[in-house]
Parts: C-alpha cells; structure tokens; sequence
C-alpha cells in the first residue's frame, strides 16, 4: 500500500512539475494575449512589420530546412556506411550546434562574412553581400539546425544494416537505385522526423540570427526577433501576439512530431 501511494506521488510530483514548468508559462502567455480581446491582436499581427517578420521566419526555414536534410541524407548515409573519410572527425562537427552557443555561431558567422573577415570583403568586392539579407539568416539557421536528419537517420541505418543493399547489387542494381528503391524508403520516417525537428530549430532560432541579421524592422527581423523588439519597447500586445504566433506554430510543430513518433514505432 505504502509503495502505490509513493508510486502515485511520484507521477503526480513529476506530472506538476511539467505543469509548472512548461504549462503554466503557456498559459499565461494564451492568456495575456486575449486579455483585451481579440481585435487587438489581430491588429497587432496585421502590422506591416509583424507580416514581414512571419513571412521571412517561414521563407528563411522553407530554404535552410532542405539544405539540411540534403546534408543530412547524405552524412548520414556516409557516416553509417563507414564511407566517409575522418568519420570521426565528421561526427563531432556535426554534434557542433547542439554543445555551442547559437550566439556563438553568430559570431563565428559575422567574423567569417563581416567586412574584414576571411571571406566578408572577397564577397564585397563581388557585389554578394551575405550579413544582414536573407543568405546570412539562412545560413545561420541551417547550422543550428543541422544535426537533426543526421541524429535521426544514422541510428535507423545503423539498426538496418547493408544486407537489402548488398542483395540489391548482387542483382544488378547501382548505388543510385538502391538508394532510392531500398534505403531511402527504409528511412522515410526518420527523415520525416527529423524534418520536423529541423523545422522546430529553425522557427524558433533566434540567437545566432540576431547576430547576423541585424534586426532591421521590415528587412531582417524575424519572429521571435519581432517578440524581443516589441517586448524591450513595451509594447506588451504586440509582443504577446507575437509569441502566441510562434507558439501556435510550435505546437503544430509538436503535433507532428507526436504522430510521426508513432508511425516510426507502427510503420
């Protein structure tokens, strides 16, 4: 008896945990939103600056999300094949983002690009221009969010192993069929996933975008940019109708990703 009781105040200890932690915050932020009613926030969100924020947030991830997942496919494949040199070496750049500081990849991205950096004035000199535009938002997104097709693909390559493969090509397929007839749909559900974990990263990405882009209203200020200006000018409407807008974009974000968990485990 004594043990079912401990038992249940151990689920009910984490379960209010949870609660305070991630659903109460939530809460308050839905709450705060409406708090003046609905036409405020639409008002809010229907601001040429907020419109522009929310268009270049979906544009800059509808362009680094694919890049990654090209990257990731074949890094992937590499890694669990054993196929790419210095593998090792590979494995541990690609884990980068999760152990640094997006505000230090900003950094490494503004000492690269900037006017003086390695390649900022052989760009210049070019007319390309990479810092504050699109291009450095872009790549500053893609390496946060790198790591996720990776992280996802190899463990399924890995746990498949290469005899589909090998049969395959003692059959007469090249490596480009059996990639697309065999491995590819092997490891559909975990791209799908990682996709969506990839997408996540990049809607929310705002540390290393703030240092490249510059935060210029209309230009280069993205979501959760547009939150943090509205915020630190007091702007408490416009913020919290920010947020919520990121936020319902996230849950659609978790919604996926809850049932792509469960097509990987039910395929």
């Amino acid at each position: 008896m004594g043990s079912r009781v401990g038992k249940l105040l151990l689920r009910f200890g984490a379960l209010g945990y949870l609660a305070a932690l991630l659903l109460v915050p939530v809460g308050m932020v839905g709450y705060r939103t409406f708090a003046h009613g609905v036409r405020p926030v639409l008002e809010a969100l229907s601001t040429p600056a907020a419109t522009h924020a929310l268009y270049l947030s979906v544009i800059v991830t509808a362009i680094a999300v694919p890049i990654d997942v090209v990257f990731g496919v074949v890094a992937g494949v590499a890694l669990a094949r054993r196929r790419m040199p210095l593998g090792r070496v590979v494995n541990l750049l690609v884990n980068l983002p999760f152990a640094m500081s997006p505000v230090v990849i900003g950094l490494a991205l503004f000492t690269l690009y900037g006017r003086g950096g390695w390649l900022g004035d052989w760009l210049a000199a070019r007319g390309i221009v990479v810092l504050f535009s699109v291009p450095g938002l872009v790549l500053a997104t893609a390496f946060v969010a790198l790591p996720f097709v990776v992280r996802e693909i190899v463990p399924v390559l890995d746990e498949l192993g290469t005899s589909q493969e090998q049969a395959a090509a003692t059959l007469g397929a090249g490596p480009w069929t059996a990639f697309w007839r065999i491995t590819l749909p092997s490891i559909r559900w975990a791209l799908a996933y990682g996709v969506v974990l990839s997408t996540a990263r990049a809607l929310g990405e705002y540390g290393a975008v703030s240092i490249v882009s510059g935060d210029v209203v209309g230009r280069t200020q993205t979501l959760p940019l547009l939150v943090e200006e509205r915020f630190r000018n007091f702007d408490s409407t416009g913020a919290y109708s920010a947020g919520c807008a990121l936020a319902v974009l996230s849950l659609a974000v978790v919604a996926a990703m809850t049932l792509l968990s469960r097509r990987k485990e039910h395929p």
